[in-house]
């Protein structure tokens, strides 16, 4: 045997040795006839399994607080949210960022996905992409990161080379925050990141596939993790939606709704305050409720960096 294929044979002996090692990898004997089942009873099993999600999540919720917190404080001063996965855990990054312009009307630069192998491994497969930190660090460089910055590694396993490459790329030489999303305990990723939040789910109704539960603790966390960021940055008002970017007929209804629910205010009214505002639904709640005009509500809510509370209460006062 030559001395790559021997390398080769070690690496892999070693990868599965790694792999027994996982939840989320685990074997259910009990599941290795499901095959034969109707399909009801499939879907019933398999909604079982998904049931469980919610409270393995629930048992990180000091660690994601924590970290949602890291994260709005560096991005209230300038920093980007820089999601890093390979596989279906860098596509729901991906999803998560490309979702933040029409719902928070954030720049597209501010909430990234990255995916090891690029914007085509959203559909196909790249392969060896996920093994290489070098790549993860490429990428990361390639958007000039800060220590303003935050950096997510995603990775079911917690054992994803890139995933763990761009936390300790981003933590060691560009002292971002760093905060390392996984679904097994005491995973590589979670120790390389200030903030390891490991959302435990168990084995998978087919042995291995983490897009089913793992796929959906990920999508739950990255769900908080964006939202309540947002929240905490001033992009609601309430539970409603006052930074959402009107980019077709749809959310132009949605924006007249969220005014009128904010304040109660009658159509002309509503029109009126859009028509001063060029549509932002935040400047016109303010000039509704803050009776003041559309310059001036811009002026307040660049004062209170966008938000609306702050803005109405130094309208009282001024």
């Amino acid at each position: 045997m030559s001395t790559d294929a021997q390398n080769a044979d070690a690496t892999y002996t070693e990868l599965r040795a790694q792999l027994a090692t996982l939840t989320t990898e685990a074997f259910r004997p009990e599941l290795a006839e499901i095959d034969q089942l109707p399909t009801l009873e499939i879907a019933k099993i398999m909604n079982g399994e998904d049931a469980s999600v919610p409270t393995a999540v629930a048992a990180q919720l000091p660690q994601i607080a924590a970290a949602i917190d890291g994260t709005a404080e560096r991005m209230a001063r300038g920093g980007r949210l820089i999601y890093a996965g390979a596989g279906t855990a860098g596509r729901l990054g991906v999803l998560d960022a490309s979702e933040c312009p029409p719902t928070f009307n954030t720049d597209p630069g501010e909430v990234v996905g990255l995916i090891a192998g690029g914007p085509s491994a959203m559909i196909t497969a790249v392969e060896g992409a996920e093994d290489s930190k070098e790549l993860a660090a490429e990428d990361l460089d390639a958007l000039n990161l800060t220590a303003d910055d935050i950096v997510v590694g995603i990775s079911a396993s917690g054992r994803t080379p890139y995933a763990i490459g761009a936390v300790e790329h981003a933590r060691n030489t560009r002292g971002a925050l760093t905060i390392g999303l996984s679904c097994n305990a005491n995973s590589a990723l979670a120790a390389a990141a200030e903030h390891g939040i490991e959302v435990v789910v168990g084995p998978e109704l087919l042995t291995g596939s983490t897009r089913l539960k793992a796929g959906t603790a990920q999508k739950l966390v990255l769900n908080m993790l964006s939202t309540i960021t947002m929240i905490r940055l001033g992009k609601t008002y309430g539970n409603l939606m006052v930074d959402v970017r009107a980019s077709n007929e749809k959310l132009r209804a949605r924006s007249r709704r969220i005014v009128s629910l904010a304040t109660g205010a009658d159509d002309a009214t509503i029109e009126a305050a859009l028509a001063a505002t060029d549509g932002e639904v935040k400047n016109a709640i303010l000039v509704v409720l803050g009776e003041v005009e559309g310059p001036t509500a811009a002026r307040l809510l660049t004062e209170s960096n966008g938000h609306l509370r702050a803005a109405l209460a130094a309208a009282a006062t001024s």
